[in-house]
């Protein structure tokens, strides 16, 4: 398993031993404060713990500020090129600033970013995307790199990076290696991890799509964090960033790693089914998520919807309660014992009402 240094971002402590942080970015225009901090605002409320924002200019940087005093989480700065940016960014109160030391100038721009940040206590994320290394700049033409050899380069810009904070004592820092490819991005944070003790934000970049983002990402992410790799993750899929952090959460939740709302597990369907299980499910997502004290109370609960009795109480036997549906009815059961009879119009109601019991116990 990874070992990796721990580092500070906001109030959170990152790295092994400390619970995996949910992540994600903004995709409003950072100058519009109030419609960025309201996003983050929302973001908050679907669990996102550390959100990002795109500075290109100094217009956008001048506007974090206000976008701090409106949000609760850490606040971090995605600079590219420009090191006044990334000043102004610390001067404005963020709590991390995502920078690549050697695109920035001089080495002296960079000694003015890492005493600005050693002074505010903020934190500097290295991120290396597959498709920006160097290298390709000195293969230009060549496509047919094995996915070895991408991750030997990746692993090389980011340790050259990282050299460079190490080298003016700078160790506040956390490092990203990202492709949209899954052997690419696994096999480039396994081997930065055999080589350093930083701690990685992992995640796939252009994953795509809700449904193909969300599997390519969980495989990625899934076979990382199972062996200790990733102090914070981001889904990044073509989608709301809301569903980005409900994704992240789900990967989180299937490897045991962080409980965010329900373990719901329901059947597919066949042509036994005589209910509409799928109608079921998603209202009692809906109300669960769109309710911060209900999705409290859920956490940790396993709660089953099942399409008939062959699949209700003895295969779901270990969910804290459920239902398996017949012809417009369905059996209650707690914990593989059936309960009672109750009509399907009556599941969800019933359902959120045994939430909140549950909860309270």
């Amino acid at each position: 398993m990874y070992k990796s240094r721990l580092v500070q971002v906001g109030p959170y402590t990152l790295g092994s031993g400390q619970p995996v942080r949910v992540q994600s970015m903004c995709n409003t225009d950072t100058r519009d404060a109030a419609a960025t901090a309201a996003q983050i605002n929302m973001l908050e409320n679907a669990g996102c713990e550390i959100n990002r924002v795109a500075v290109p200019d100094m217009q956008a940087a001048l506007a974090l500020g206000e976008i701090k005093k409106r949000i609760h989480s850490p606040l971090v700065a995605d600079i590219h090129f420009d090191y006044k940016l990334a000043l102004e960014a610390v001067k404005q109160g963020v709590d991390k600033v995502r920078i690549n030391p050697g695109n920035i100038g001089a080495i002296e721009n960079t000694k003015e970013v890492v005493k600005a940040c050693a002074d505010k206590g903020v934190a500097i994320r290295i991120g290396v995307n597959a498709g920006s290394v160097k290298y390709l700049k000195s293969v230009a033409g060549q496509v047919d790199l094995s996915d070895d050899k991408w991750a030997e380069v990746m692993v090389n810009e980011a340790l050259e990076q990282a050299n460079i904070l190490e080298q003016l004592n700078f160790k506040n820092v956390v490092v990203s290696l990202k492709s949209d490819d899954f052997n690419r991005t696994v096999k480039a944070n396994e081997l930065f991890a055999a080589q350093s003790d930083i701690p990685l934000h992992i995640g796939l970049t252009e994953a795509g799509s809700f449904l193909s983002g969300t599997v390519k990402s969980a495989i990625a992410l899934g076979t990382l964090l199972q062996k200790g790799i990733g102090a914070t993750i981001r889904v990044s899929l073509t989608e709301a960033p809301s569903l980005q952090v409900r994704a992240a959460y789900e990967i989180l939740k299937a490897l045991h790693l962080r409980q965010y709302g329900p373990n719901l597990i329901s059947c597919p369907t066949c042509g036994r089914t005589q209910v509409n299980v799928a109608g079921t499910v998603r209202e009692l997502e809906k109300r669960i998520y769109s309710d911060k004290e209900l999705l409290r109370k859920a956490t940790g609960l396993k709660i089953a919807v099942m399409g008939c009795v062959v699949n209700g109480p003895g295969e779901a036997r270990d969910a804290d309660f459920g239902i398996a549906g017949g012809k417009g009815e369905g059996l209650y059961f707690e914990k593989g014992q059936t309960m009672f009879k109750l009509p399907q119009e009556k599941w969800v109601d019933f359902l959120i009402e045994k939430i909140n019991e549950f909860g309270r116990k």
